[in-house]
């Protein structure tokens, strides 16, 4: 099977390849993988992109490995930047060997052929090292084509002292978000930012209520941005904003630490990566701050979903796919640099770990000595890991921070914009060459 027609063969679904088949876009890498001769007593080299500081993993890798020397080299984060440039190296022939690829992103490069088929070089072997579900975010067809980094189970960071100081309890379902939104606002603070800028974080919560929008069908993409489920989790945040419960902003930039710090912002629904975040740009909050399970849809369930979460891929066109896998595997296995990642804040681990035994379970003195991480580790385990990402998913993203922008501005609701939004998803699939309708 051609390469670019495993991307919609999701796991081990191989029979929906087919939905490629009509795709009529150029391969985008210039120049195909190819395993070097090693030299004995010749160093290799490897080149690594990545926007994650995991200089001290990587550094330790090279002091332990003295035949394979890493270099680290920064890109842009996200959506912006650090994909373009990768795209363009793969184009122009000169990728570097590894980069960091977010889960949502691998559709795209396997359309263009840009991930090396690690299946090639034993991968399948160290299957049983990772999270079920994080290794198959790499895996499309019968092949692996990337090694799990980490992923973002969700939570509910919140400001205990705050919430015991005004009488709030800690919201369980999100009818009592919205009470405790209320409660909050007479105390001049909010119980959260509306950042529309981030589709990503957004995405969590239809997640979580069950929607599903993309999925396939034989040879055709199903588009179902604007469904029920999806319209009535739009619904729940338009009413947030309107009786101006939220604080609209971009999040994790400086207005929105600086909030977070002084106390106008009181929670955050969010990845378990975000206690990097917290505990780096809010230090005078130390010991205040708490995590809960996210709030639920309905009373009783336990339902979570994921923000975020990447792997270590490797681009095509690397001359040393052996070695760049070996060191991928360390990285993202070994013990000693799991907690080195983990100071980083990279991220919930792909590999399957002994909670007790890591940095991870440990009491935090930053959450009042809370050890939080069992309730990320609790909300990983009922992430409904069926959610899929197409591979036009950062159009898609582009798409609703658009109509969110002009809906937080006045024009439209949040329900508007994802009505507008599915026949966009719809457009860009179809201009890849793909089949695709809506639901």
């Amino acid at each position: 099977m051609p390469v670019r027609r495993k991307v919609l063969a999701w796991g081990a679904a191989a029979a929906a390849a087919p939905a490629l088949a009509a795709c009529g876009e150029s391969a985008g890498a210039a120049r195909l993988t190819e395993q070097a001769p090693r030299t004995e007593g010749r160093k290799t080299r490897l080149v690594f992109w990545t926007w994650v500081p995991l200089q001290k993993a990587v550094a330790l890798w090279n002091r332990t490995h003295p035949d394979i020397h890493v270099e680290v080299q920064i890109v842009p984060a996200n959506t912006q930047g650090g994909y373009q440039k990768m795209h363009s190296a793969l184009k122009a022939g000169s990728p570097p060997d590894l980069a960091q690829v977010e889960y949502y992103a691998l559709p795209e490069f396997m359309l263009v052929n840009g991930l090396t088929n690690l299946s090639e070089y034993g991968a399948e072997k160290l299957k049983g090292s990772y999270v079920d579900w994080q290794w198959k975010q790499g895996v499309f067809g019968e092949d692996v084509f990337a090694v799990p980094q980490g992923s973002g189970p969700m939570a509910y960071y919140y400001r205990k002292d705050l919430f015991e100081r005004w009488d709030i309890q800690v919201p369980r379902t999100w009818d009592e978000f919205r009470t405790a939104a209320l409660k909050i606002k007479k105390h001049g603070s909010r119980i959260c930012a509306f950042p529309p800028n981030n589709a990503m974080w957004y995405a969590a919560f239809p997640w979580q209520r069950g929607a599903r929008w993309i999925r396939s069908e034989g040879d055709t993409w199903i588009v179902d941005v604007n469904s029920r489920a999806s319209l009535e989790v739009a619904d729940f945040w338009d009413g947030l904003l309107r009786d101006e419960l939220l604080a609209v902003m971009p999040d994790t930039q400086s207005a929105w630490y600086k909030a977070v710090q002084s106390g106008q912002l009181v929670s955050w629904p969010a990845a378990q990566w975000g206690d990097a975040l917290l505990r780096g740009n809010a230090p005078g909050t130390k010991g205040k701050w708490r995590v809960a399970p996210l709030p639920q849809w309905e009373a009783g369930q336990t339902d979570s979903a994921n923000w975020g979460g990447s792997s270590t891929a490797i681009l095509q066109g690397t001359r040393h796919p052996a070695e760049a896998l070996q060191f991928a595997h360390w990285l993202n296995t070994d013990p000693e640099s799991i907690d080195l990642l983990v100071a980083a804040g990279y991220g919930w681990p792909g590999a399957r770990i002994d909670l007790k035994k890591s940095a991870l379970g440990k009491p935090d003195p930053f959450f009042g000595g809370q050890r939080y991480n069992e309730v990320f580790q609790d909300s990983d385990s009922h992430v409904d890991t069926s959610w899929k990402w197409a591979p036009t998913t950062i159009q898609s993203f582009e798409h609703i921070k658009d109509a969110f922008g002009r809906a937080t501005a006045g024009d439209g609701s949040l329900v508007d914009a994802m009505n507008d939004v599915q026949g966009r998803v719809v457009d860009d699939l179809q201009a890849k060459g793909l089949k695709a309708r809506s639901a």
